[in-house]
């Protein structure tokens, strides 16, 4: 429980782990490398040395521009736009490189994030009201469907939970600050439970995995791919999922304030991609699951049924969407799991800000 009265801010840099801090050493090596030197040669020499220099400046400023974009597990619309190189080609003429670190979930993203490891995160609706309880500068950039059904409550396959009512007083596992951790509320609110009549256990979802493997946890609310997995290899079952009304909320790509005020053009261009990103996938499953059944090292039927838990679709940001969020947010604080409120308010533009970032077809739904 301590981790929320609050380590959150604290762990940010002390977290990031070696990957991130050899490209933040890398980063700063470019920006410190010599561009230009001084010649006392003739005109012709002096005229080759400017030019080499100018070409120098273009290639060390196009080596400077990196986006990083978390990869998604091979799962959503980030997944094709990484798998096609997509926006690898609309960005190189604005001289920007794109990466694509990954992290275990919404958490570790917006830590990196907030740390500057991290430039377009994509999480649930938790992540980010704990990151601004945390004091950090988020920017919520778009909406993206809630995705219920890709997040369920697994139990082992032979288990005697039967019901929701089941799970007073067993172990169930979930990443804190989470959409498996908001959604385990969800459920027990709806079986008229409360978080204290379950022994909650924290775990990342790779420790989490290992635990419900060795039959150390009686449930454990997860996302996909993990879900499929467990009941493809017989080891666990599917209690509820996030749909038919449990879940009640939009998944967000965020940003940090500073990545916002210096990037808009990239942003705009980068939403732009995934909004046709989302249409491709949603209107070609079997192309989707051939172009991904590599690097997820499934066989495509297995990620179609995967991918038909996902809508696939850019939402606009609306009045709906920040009070739905401040709800969320106000959850959080009265079950004393952050410190303070959060007006989350904080963290969304102004409608005229979107309109200049949002994909023109995603504003005439407004």
């Amino acid at each position: 429980m301590e981790y929320f009265k609050y380590k959150f801010a604290s762990s940010i840099r002390r977290r990031m782990t070696r990957r991130h801090a050899l490209l933040a050493f890398g980063y700063s090596l470019v920006l410190s490398t010599t561009l230009f030197s001084c010649s006392n040669s003739p005109d012709n020499s002096q005229q080759q040395a400017t030019s080499s220099a100018s070409n120098a400046t273009t290639t060390s400023n196009a080596a400077d521009k990196v986006i990083r974009i978390v990869r998604s597990k091979q799962l959503t619309a980030l997944a094709v736009l990484e798998q096609k190189g997509i926006l690898k080609e609309r960005l190189k003429p604005l001289g920007y490189r794109v990466e694509w670190p990954e992290f275990a979930a919404g958490p570790q993203q917006l830590e990196a994030l907030n740390a500057g490891a991290l430039d377009i995160a994509s999480t649930a609706e938790s992540p980010p009201i704990f990151s601004q309880a945390a004091g950090a500068p988020l920017v919520y950039l778009a909406a993206n469907s809630s995705d219920g059904r890709a997040v369920s409550l697994l139990v082992p396959k032979n288990s005697p939970i039967q019901s929701l009512k089941d799970l007073k007083g067993k172990k169930v596992a979930f990443q804190k600050a989470s959409i498996g951790h908001y959604l385990i509320v969800r459920a027990l609110e709806k079986a008229g439970l409360k978080l204290s009549d379950i022994e909650s256990v924290g775990l990342a979802p790779p420790d989490a995995n290992v635990a419900f493997s060795q039959g150390k946890i009686d449930a454990w609310f997860i996302w996909e791919p993990f879900v499929t997995r467990n009941v493809q290899n017989n080891s666990g079952r599917v209690l509820v999922d996030g749909g038919n009304g449990l879940r009640d909320t939009n998944n967000f790509i965020s940003t940090n304030r500073k990545f916002y005020e210096e990037n808009r053009e990239v942003i705009k261009v980068f939403l732009d991609e995934v909004q046709k990103a989302q249409k491709w996938a949603k209107n070609n499953p079997k192309e989707l699951a051939q172009l991904l059944a590599g690097t997820t090292q499934l066989d495509p039927p297995i990620l179609e049924v995967m991918h038909d838990k996902y809508d696939f679709t850019l939402v606009p940001i609306t009045e709906v969407t920040i009070n739905k969020q401040q709800e969320v947010a106000e959850k959080w604080y009265n079950l004393g799991l952050i410190p303070k409120k959060v007006n989350v308010r904080d963290g969304f533009l102004t409608p005229e800000q979107y309109a200049e970032i949002t994909p023109k077809e995603l504003l005439a739904k407004n």
